[in-house]
């Protein structure tokens, strides 16, 4: 298919801050949404749209599917997306890039890293899905959604949700800096059969960070594990 994103019509597909910025483009940060989210054409510029354009740096959004869990479809969208801004602004594949989501978008942050047509530098995901497979037993209304977005693929439903399952791809994950945020309160995403489990297996041979943070059920970060949060994604680009 001929292409279909140009810079002239990507707010039609993501949102972006890019225009905001002034000054040289330090890198750009991949905010992916959680299950379920219909990624509605913002009235205005978010908070961190504002924020990171000051400080020189691209905050997308893709709109990808909201059940997309980081399938093939949404690896290849999201790529374009990157390569519609790095042409636009003479950005090479050496330029920085940081990979963050919650929930459904913690995992697609994840599985991004590995497919990406430029690997990212770091991820930072909060309570993120990272057994897509047990996931699919987890609770009542995920079925759907993971056949919605796998039922295409060939071989069978546990073949292809081991493909965006950041735990069975822990062999496959690039060596950039990971870090996990997870609340101890998550009555959605099991802490200990995602976060736990897929920390424990990449401590092995990958550089990463483990936030535990108390009392917050899932993605309910404190005050202060937010700002935790935000100053890890800055650090990235420091390095």
């Amino acid at each position: 298919m001929e292409k279909i994103m140009t810079y002239e019509n990507l707010h039609s597909f993501a949102y972006s801050n890019d225009k905001l910025i002034e000054g040289p483009i330090r890198g750009m940060v991949i905010h992916f949404c959680g299950l379920g989210n219909m990624n509605r054409y913002p009235d205005s510029h978010p908070g961190d749209g504002l924020e990171f354009a000051e400080k020189g740096i691209i905050f997308v959004i893709p709109y990808n599917n909201p059940w997309c869990w980081m399938n093939q479809q949404a690896v290849r969208y999201t790529d374009e997306i990157v390569e519609v801004l790095c042409d636009h602004y003479g950005l090479g594949t050496d330029v920085k890039i940081v990979s963050v989501g919650q929930s459904m978008g913690g995992l697609s942050s994840l599985v991004y890293c590995r497919y990406a047509q430029i690997t990212p530098v770091a991820c930072v995901a909060d309570c993120p899905v990272c057994d897509l497979p047990y996931h699919f037993t987890e609770r009542e209304d995920l079925p759907r959604t993971l056949y919605s977005a796998f039922a295409n693929y060939d071989g069978t439903m546990e073949e292809a949700l081991r493909s965006a399952s950041p735990l069975h791809l822990v062999d496959e994950m690039p060596d950039i800096s990971y870090t996990i945020f997870h609340c101890l309160g998550d009555r959605l995403v099991n802490i200990e059969k995602h976060s736990e489990a897929f920390v424990k297996a990449m401590e092995v041979n990958h550089q990463i960070r483990y936030v535990r943070v108390p009392l917050r059920d899932h993605c309910d970060l404190s005050a202060e594990a937010q700002v935790e949060y935000r100053r890890t994604i800055l650090s990235a680009f420091d390095r």
